[in-house]
């Protein structure tokens, strides 16, 4: 069973749990609800909870060169993603508490174009949980990201999701467990009740 030795120097990074990125699942109430089981848990026990989006505001749309296809990609979906859009907000399932982070990002990342490292390097923490969509994109570059960044990380399988299940699946078997522990939300609840109960 995965471990937590310090709650208190761990984080979760729910990533673009959005209206305009979890479109594509079949019940997005009941994949969102498990996640925030997640964070209610981790925020209990004195870790903390970030919440990520992606959104756009004009200037940061100017931003994008036009050899890129990200920036091609996001102009050609407004107002989808702008900044203000409630298709761009936090799914309103997530209960944001005092004490969480929330951070918007202009490229695929967490960190990259966000303060998010320096969020975490001030609380002390070295360990990172991910949830996100899409596992092909957001997932995909903060696994890489948070490894290279020198934290300790792990993916709650069950807490992403992408349009094409083979590449979910390819990822979560292949490709994560190179640099991050793969583990499911339920493991990751029993792991902060044994901390709790000292076990």
């Amino acid at each position: 069973m995965t471990t937590i030795a310090d709650p208190t120097t761990t984080a979760l990074l729910i990533m673009d749990y959005q209206p305009a990125t979890l479109g594509f699942l079949a019940d997005s109430d009941a994949f969102v609800a498990a996640a925030q089981s997640a964070a209610d848990a981790l925020r209990a026990a004195g870790g903390t909870v970030v919440f990520v989006r992606v959104a756009f505001t004009d200037a940061d749309y100017e931003q994008f060169p036009p050899r890129s296809l990200m920036g091609q990609r996001v102009r050609g979906n407004r107002p989808g993603l702008d900044a203000d859009s409630p298709t761009a907000a936090l799914h309103g399932g997530l209960v944001i508490a005092d004490g969480d982070i929330v951070i918007r990002k202009t490229r695929v990342g967490s960190f990259s174009t966000t303060n998010l490292h320096a969020a975490l390097k001030d609380s002390d923490i070295d360990t990172v949980f991910l949830a996100g969509v899409h596992t092909s994109g957001a997932m995909l570059t903060t696994v890489r990201e948070a490894h290279d960044l020198d934290y300790d990380v792990t993916v709650l399988a069950d807490a992403c999701a992408d349009p094409d299940d083979d590449v979910h699946a390819f990822l979560l078997d292949h490709i994560f467990p190179r640099q991050a522990r793969v583990i499911r939300i339920d493991e990751l609840l029993a792991s902060l009740s044994a901390t709790a109960s000292g076990g």
